[in-house]
């Protein structure tokens, strides 16, 4: 897309988000930045379907970070369901107790304070700058690096880790105008989401095909790095995970012989000996992050719950 004026790509994208947009919760103009942030922190690693319904919850139970803040943090893992990646439930709860104790239970405004919160890094507080305050903050997730691999530097996907010459490219691309560019941040994020899919690109209801570069080059197949989906059968994801849900569906403290009889989840299985190690290994670790607190005689639950 050399030579191609960013005013015609923010117009075309702009007009393309206007009349494609989803409608999700965390976009409506009731949300607040509380929703803002937790829906930022819910949707790393994990899709819009899956993280509706446990958001949805977390507003009802918690509408605030005063209201999280003061309840247990074994609650907002019990709450986080199966959305994978249970620490930043952990970190969603750190996160309000500190605006609650050190910000008067407001969203922090300002980028540089956003990123003082603990578990918001520079994407976080980027995109909670632009999407809860409306301002001008340069925000870059996956679906924005593939947008701008393709459209801008024509190659079929970006390389494993984000660069400094693709946070280079997005603030240059970013509009001068806070609301505008706020509202591009989205679109370009949607439009990846979409249409600029990683598998599947739905080249033909693009708005800027004309213009990709990737296209004008042949759509040429990526080069880089091999990338490998992750396991899940089997793995010390799946152990962990079920480990705490076992904790979850419980409202009272759990023995350790019912944790220990949740995995293997096949007693028939072979080397039964491995699965045995891999699931101390896994509660140890559990014990250790703080998602799982170890109570005398054998008993377990979630952090600070009943």
């Amino acid at each position: 897309m050399p030579g191609t004026e960013p005013a015609v790509l923010h117009y075309r994208l702009l007009r393309w988000y206007a009349a494609h947009r989803r409608d999700l919760p965390w976009r409506a103009p009731d949300r607040s930045p509380w929703g803002v942030l937790v829906s930022e922190v819910m949707l790393q690693q994990t899709p819009v379907a899956r993280v509706e319904p446990v958001w949805r919850r977390w507003m009802q139970l918690w509408p605030t970070a005063s209201a999280l803040a003061q309840a247990a943090p074994g609650e907002a893992v019990r709450e986080w369901g199966r959305l994978g990646y249970p620490r930043r439930a952990l970190r969603l709860h750190a996160a309000a107790t500190a605006i609650h104790d050190e910000h008067d239970g407001q969203v922090p405004v300002d980028e540089v304070m956003l990123r003082t919160l603990p578990g918001v890094g520079d994407y976080t507080a980027a995109a909670v700058t632009a999407f809860a305050f409306g301002r001008r903050a340069t925000v870059v997730d996956t679906n924005v690096r593939r947008v701008h691999a393709r459209a801008v530097s024509g190659i079929a996907l970006p390389s494993p880790s984000l660069t400094r010459a693709e946070l280079d490219l997005a603030g240059r691309l970013l509009p001068a105008d806070d609301a505008e560019a706020a509202t591009w941040s989205v679109a370009v994020m949607e439009l990846g989401a979409l249409v600029c899919t990683a598998r599947a690109p739905r080249c033909a209801d693009c708005p800027v095909a004309d213009l990709c570069a990737w296209r004008r080059a042949g759509s040429p197949a990526y080069d880089g790095p091999v990338r490998r989906g992750q396991a899940w059968a089997g793995t010390d994801r799946q152990c962990r995970g079920t480990l705490l849900q076992v904790l979850r569906d419980a409202d009272a403290p759990v023995h350790g012989a019912r944790l220990r009889a949740s995995w293997p989840l096949d007693p028939a299985a072979p080397d039964q000996e491995a699965a045995h190690l891999q699931r101390d290994r896994c509660l140890d670790a559990l014990v250790a992050e703080g998602l799982v607190e170890p109570l005398p005689e054998d008993l377990f639950r979630l952090p600070g719950t009943g």
